[in-house]
């Protein structure tokens, strides 16, 4: 039996993600799903009750649960830290989960309510805010600093000496060079790479390349 018990807050992909990690490598035991009323559509996820965020405390008390909120980057992660907030506003202490897979040094400082996937290199001197997301195999750069509410995606490179802003989203293979400071609320899109510093509520996209001319079967003569 598990000494402590989770419930965790969403019911969407990332829910489940989350169920799975908790489960399997931590002493947590996820003992239900907690969406708000609103978006409440179902009472029961892979065997879990789903409960209604409102009512959350008259079905597992704040004093013997922990609350981890599973939403992604929604409203510029504000979704996610108004959820946590609350919870922890009614009694709640909020979990973090970082992966025995990942690669974090011991020197750094890592805030509450935080979620690590696996292959994240987190190098010496990184300071991590509250309420951070970072998803599998990004590399963090030695002395740089993710502030509160940021989502980092997939195989982001932030290199030394870095700032990430409080409530930015990088997507999947963005790269920041050294010494660059990201303002409050960018989004930086997949692919994109980031040379110098950015103001805040700056948003990078990436453009969808035209495809050749010539088909891929064609160009590779391949028989129909």
């Amino acid at each position: 039996m598990k000494a402590r018990k989770l419930v965790i807050v969403g019911d969407s992909a990332f829910a489940e993600i989350a169920r799975e990690y908790f489960d399997a490598d931590t002493d947590y035991q996820v003992v239900a799903f907690s969406v708000e009323q609103a978006f409440l559509k179902r009472d029961c996820l892979h065997g879990l009750p789903v409960v209604p965020f409102e009512a959350l405390d008259r079905h597992f008390a704040p004093d013997a649960h922990a609350v981890f909120a599973a939403v992604t980057y929604t409203q510029l992660n504000r979704l996610r830290a108004r959820l946590a907030a609350q919870a922890k506003l009614r009694g709640y202490a909020l979990a973090s989960y970082v992966s025995p897979r990942a690669f974090v040094w011991r020197n750094v400082r890592l805030g509450e309510h935080c979620f690590v996937f696996e292959d994240n290199t987190v190098q010496p001197f990184v300071q991590i805010g509250d309420n951070v997301v970072l998803w599998s195999g990004n590399h963090i750069g030695h002395h740089s600093t993710i502030a509160d509410h940021c989502f980092v995606s997939s195989h982001v490179v932030v290199s030394g000496f870095c700032r990430v802003g409080s409530h930015s989203f990088l997507g999947v293979n963005a790269t920041l060079a050294n010494n660059v400071t990201l303002g409050r609320d960018n989004w930086i899109g997949p692919n994109t790479v980031v040379m110098k510093d950015t103001a805040d509520g700056a948003l990078f996209r990436t453009e969808q390349p035209e495809p050749a001319r010539v088909t891929a079967p064609r160009f590779f003569r391949v028989a129909a």
